[in-house]
């Protein structure tokens, strides 16, 4: 399974700083750190405007150092592995800081358009819906031409030779941003020819706001994980399954309860810690994978911004939930069925405040119940004359819940859950 926290350097600063962050994120249960692009940023200062692919960027080195940094980013990472965790970069290949030396030196590997006679590097954008739509144009972004360029093999030997390089370095696996908008066959030769020399090597894509189809089309080219949008899923309507199970025979997927590209949960939330729980719980046991940004535990507020965030913005503790925390990622480590991409299926209930998801593992004779109050401000009532008309084995179940476990489940049950608590049961064999 991969348990992953998201140590984001613009919050915590140069790598001297790193190693007890790495140490905190290892205590709560995590298996993996990523960390986001590490590399110099261009003109805009954005850390996805990439300027150098094979530096580190300077701000990241602690006083003193000379040289790439390149030497001081592979000893930390080492210091990390020491920790037990294995280490995640960005992988950032369909555009370019608009001022990297590679427009001048390649400027095959780039798309360009026509203006008054002259022709420049195109800039990557994006249509919001809306009334007109609005087109979003990333100005510092030069568009990498992954697709038809007229140097394909030079281009995509270039993303070998980073990709080897972070191997080299001390990286686990990589995050491949916006992995939609790369053909397939270049990830599947990216992940093939990589996997003959590191068969370890792990590849995450980034698929947020593309299409199910897209999302399929991508899983397909042998990504170990998709991203899914389970952040965004009301406890309601019924897409989220319909995405997870339309990916789910094909690899794995990973959930999040907030990220670095979106706002702090515990701010749209106004800090409710019943919410952020409840949101937790359901993110770590939804699907195989989950992910979890620096500073969830303590309730930060204050966005992650790929610009501006430094460590002046580390937040006092607005609550703790490390041990909560804790005890989810090790209730996932403990059972097969929350390891997998296993089948789910949501179970009507009588209180339509109550989540009823049942999944039942494929590798292994065990299936689950998570019985969730989608409320976090009230109580909730949850009754059933017995839980065997929702397990299909017959086989007892055993509550393993985070918080407030039972040691006898009675039947019939009635049980008024706490704002946002859930309760988490799997079978035992008998």
């Amino acid at each position: 399974p991969i348990l992953i926290y998201n140590l984001f350097p613009r919050l915590v600063g140069p790598l001297d700083r790193w190693l007890p962050h790495a140490h905190r994120a290892a205590e709560l249960g995590f298996s993996w750190l990523f960390v986001n692009p590490v590399q110099p940023p261009g003109l805009s200062g954005s850390i996805y405007s990439i300027k150098d692919h094979l530096r580190v960027d300077p701000d990241l080195l602690p006083p003193g150092t000379t040289g790439d940094g390149r030497p001081e980013l592979q000893q930390v990472l080492g210091q990390i592995h020491d920790l037990g965790l294995k280490v995640m970069v960005d992988l950032v290949v369909n555009h370019t800081a608009i001022d990297s030396p590679l427009i001048a030196s390649h400027p095959a590997w780039f798309s360009w358009s026509e203006e008054n006679g002259t022709a420049t590097v195109r800039h990557p954008f994006v249509d919001e819906a809306g009334n007109p739509p609005r087109r979003v144009i990333w100005g510092d972004l030069a568009e990498v031409n992954n697709e038809t360029s007229d140097d394909l093999e030079g281009l995509w030997s270039y993303w070998e030779e980073v990709v080897t390089e972070g191997v080299r370095l001390g990286f686990d696996g990589f995050r491949c941003d916006a992995a939609y908008q790369i053909p397939r066959p270049f990830w599947q030769r990216l992940i093939h020819d990589t996997r003959q020399r590191h068969p370890h090597a792990c590849f995450a894509a980034e698929t947020l706001g593309c299409s199910p189809a897209q999302t399929l089309e991508t899983a397909r080219a042998g990504f170990d994980y998709v991203f899914n949008s389970s952040k965004w899923w009301d406890f309601h309507g019924c897409w989220l399954l319909e995405q997870y199970n339309l990916i789910r025979e094909i690899t794995r997927s990973i959930s999040f309860p907030e990220s670095h590209d979106t706002p702090r949960l515990a701010a749209e939330l106004n800090g409710n810690p019943h919410a952020l729980k409840q949101r937790y719980l359901f993110a770590a046991l939804f699907a195989a994978g989950v992910m979890m940004p620096i500073g969830f535990e303590f309730g930060f507020r204050k966005p992650l911004h790929v610009v501006n965030s430094q460590p002046a913005d580390w937040e006092p503790v607005h609550v703790d939930l490390s041990d909560f925390i804790t005890r989810v990622n090790h209730l996932k480590l403990q059972h097969p069925v929350f390891r997998e991409e296993s089948p789910a299926s949501i179970l009507p209930t009588d209180n339509p405040n109550i989540l009823l998801l049942w999944k039942a593992s494929v590798q292994h004779p065990q299936e689950a119940l998570l019985i969730l109050n989608k409320d976090p401000h009230h109580h909730q009532d949850f009754h059933t004359d017995h839980f065997r008309r929702f397990i299909q084995s017959g086989a007892p179940l055993r509550d393993v819940s985070p918080e407030y476990p039972l040691d006898y489940l009675p039947e019939p049950f009635h049980y008024a859950l706490r704002p946002g608590q859930g309760i988490v049961l799997v079978t035992t064999r008998s």
